[in-house]
């Protein structure tokens, strides 16, 4: 970054955080968030409240208690950066000049976790820790993320709190400050409250995708279909179909749905069909080769009954396998899109899902995201929703520095600009000057 654009950084900072303040009761309150959102794009190794407060000149507990006690709306904040991702960052709905990619706007719900030693922090427990790859004492956060072309932001966030060891012990909840109108509720559920929050909030999906965890729930699938939305999600291998319509319902094996990875191989739309090569970009692992197959195909219907258990849905939806060329990797996706979309552009709006996991990696590396060190469920979700704004403002610096680059080297389309994996590191080692003032 040249030195006139570390001394923008300042004047920005303040004017985009100002546009919250709405979202405060007190000039007091404001300010100690301003001074922990510094600390969030700051250089420190740690992005906790005391080394936060100790490197700004402010009071531990006073930090501390902004982000537990002090009154301030942090689902308005939530609300308010959704409302500006909208009116800045995405296209008109219905007619607009849609975006470079085809893609246009897609929603990535997915879930990280965080280690923790300790047993205090909410949601706290033995369980699947992503971040170590095995089980471990941690927390896990759901998240909804969106892209829109080069654009990446985080929209919502929840915790995810376990049912026997925090649902059922109210004692421990209230301990935990966690109010007792926050439940147990399934991760595919917060997902379907994050999508239909942000909806309410005017973001238009023209796609959701999701990993296996989320596909693998039949319910999800059909919530997002009553809410009209089109889909491309990872399923699971025991996910089941049927690849053609049976004579009649019937328990017995033969007319029984069919696992998705047995589908692919014997169904009749599958078995004479050619692979076809499609190369595809990932922006972490650089482009790939796929072979795909895909066809129309029936789900099972929502179980009510055992005797409906069988049932083929109304309607068909996209089964695609695709092979990854150099690893033999299979995966196997589901969709709800019109029967006439083109395949790569599905496959394409499927594999935007590992832009979230990119989007975690800087957030908890960069911004913090996971430095959440004390014992109050608001302080979690306030820390989670300073982390999503500091990653707007990051992305809308990113944004503004591209176009600048883009119209200075003319042929440049900028794409080898400044991405967030960038600027956050080069905002941090700018903090110093850019709040010297």
């Amino acid at each position: 970054m040249t030195t006139e654009q570390i001394k923008a950084l300042g004047p920005a900072f303040t004017s985009f955080l100002g546009s919250f303040f709405g979202c405060f009761v007190t000039r007091t309150t404001f300010k100690h968030v301003s001074a922990y959102c510094r600390g969030l794009l700051s250089d420190l190794p740690r992005k906790s409240v005391e080394p936060i407060a100790l490197a700004g000149g402010s009071v531990v507990r006073t930090l501390q208690e902004v982000l537990t006690h002090h009154r301030w709306d942090h689902g308005l904040m939530r609300d308010e950066i959704q409302r500006r991702i909208v009116r800045e960052h995405l296209p008109a709905p219905g007619g607009g000049p849609g975006t470079a990619d085809g893609l246009g706007v897609v929603g990535i719900i997915d879930e990280t976790s965080v280690a923790k030693k300790g047993d205090k922090t909410p949601g706290v427990q033995h369980q699947y820790c992503g971040a170590s790859g095995k089980e471990d004492n941690c927390l896990v956060t759901v998240h909804l993320a969106i892209a829109c072309d080069e654009f990446r932001a985080l929209l919502d966030s929840d915790l995810y709190l376990p049912e026997t060891t925090w649902h059922e012990d109210r004692p421990r909840c209230r301990e935990a400050h966690i109010p007792d109108t926050v439940v147990y509720r399934a991760k595919w559920r917060i997902g379907i409250e994050q999508v239909k929050r942000a909806m309410a909030n005017g973001v238009r999906f023209d796609w959701i995708t999701f990993d296996e965890g989320y596909g693998g729930k039949p319910p999800f699938l059909y919530e997002l279909d009553a809410l009209g939305q089109i889909y491309v999600g990872e399923v699971p291998p025991q996910f089941r179909c049927w690849p053609t319509l049976p004579p009649y319902q019937s328990l017995q094996a033969p007319f029984a749905a069919k696992r998705v990875d047995n589908a692919a191989i014997w169904g009749k739309p599958f078995l004479r069909q050619p692979w076809q090569r499609l190369g595809l970009k990932r922006q972490s692992v650089g482009p790939q080769q796929w072979e795909v197959k895909a066809a129309q195909v029936w789900l099972q219907t929502p179980v009510i009954n055992p005797r409906n258990q069988c049932r083929p849905t109304a309607r068909t939806y996209w089964l695609i396998v695709a092979r990854n060329v150099a690893t033999a990797e299979i995966k196997y996706f589901v969709s709800n899109a019109p029967p006439k979309t083109n395949l790569k552009k599905l496959l394409r709006a499927a594999f935007c899902r590992w832009g979230i996991e990119h989007l975690f990696r800087v957030a908890k590396s960069e911004i913090g995201l996971g430095h959440y060190e004390g014992r109050s469920y608001q302080g979690l979700m306030r820390h989670m929703t300073l982390c999503k704004l500091m990653l707007l403002f990051v992305a809308e610096e990113t944004t503004r520095l591209r176009e600048k680059k883009s119209r200075i080297v003319g042929a440049d389309d900028g794409a080898d600009g400044a991405g967030v994996e960038h600027a956050v590191p080069l905002l941090a080692g700018a903090t110093l000057q850019m709040f010297a003032n």
